[in-house]
């Protein structure tokens, strides 16, 4: 009977999570990983890496060199990796937070990243696929979620739980290219008012409670030194 019972919590989970996924995939129809997450345990690990292990099999100064040998530029090439790293640690989860107000995990030792065929990053995943939620929520007190107080409190554990991740990426970058801090930040800023601004509209959910969330997780990652100052204003103005 246990047994039972936990199989059946297990589907249960997946099942919150992977209606989660399909909102996600849907926001772009064309272009369904752009904002979506995958659960790694369903896929097989071809071209798929682990965020934590990136900087010790040196994952970031491939993805570097290689851009760099590609493009004209290569700060540009820094700037489009970092782009694409921040997206998969910050930009996906602050579009569902936008989105519906619920988050999943985007620590360091949870967040894998994969490989398209050119060596660009085209798909995010996570081990723990548990989703933190409103209290309030309707999905709050099922398995697979967990509900929080307020959106204060998840945006400080979001900004929380990104900043290692945001530090490796930046430090990876920072001992094969010019990228600065201050600039690495800017991107941060960035990701965050793009989801804010973007994903209201394509989910046609309230914009002006996406701005809030996406102002309250500036804030958050503002007081641990990961963005912007001015991309308060962009929300803002």
């Amino acid at each position: 009977m246990t047994e039972t019972l936990t199989g059946f919590s297990a589907h249960y989970a997946d099942s919150v999570f992977e209606r989660t996924s399909a909102r996600l995939r849907a926001l772009q129809p064309d272009h369904p990983r752009v904002y979506a997450v995958a659960a790694v345990a369903e896929h097989g690990r071809r071209r798929w890496w682990k965020l934590s292990e990136g900087v010790r099999e040196g994952r970031i100064e491939m993805m570097y060199r290689r851009h760099a040998a590609e493009m004209r530029s290569a700060d540009i090439a820094a700037e489009v990796v970092a782009t694409a790293l921040v997206h998969a640690i910050v930009g996906r989860v602050a579009a569902l937070w936008v989105m519906d107000g619920r988050a999943w995990d985007p620590g360091l030792e949870n967040l894998w990243v994969h490989n398209d065929n050119d060596g660009g990053l085209d798909w995010a995943g996570l081990e723990d696929t548990m989703l933190r939620v409103l209290d309030g929520d309707p999905m709050a007190g099922r398995p697979g979620v967990v509900a929080l107080p307020c959106e204060r409190a998840v945006a400080v554990w979001l900004a929380h739980r990104c900043e290692a991740s945001l530090t490796l990426v930046y430090d990876g970058l920072a001992r094969c290219s010019r990228l600065s801090g201050r600039r690495f930040r800017s991107l941060v800023g960035e990701s965050v008012v793009g989801a804010a601004t973007y994903v209201p509209d394509l989910a046609r959910t309230d914009s002006m409670l996406g701005a809030r969330r996406g102002q309250a997780l500036l804030t958050a990652l503002g007081d641990r030194g990961l963005a912007a100052r001015g991309s308060a204003c962009a929300l803002e103005s």
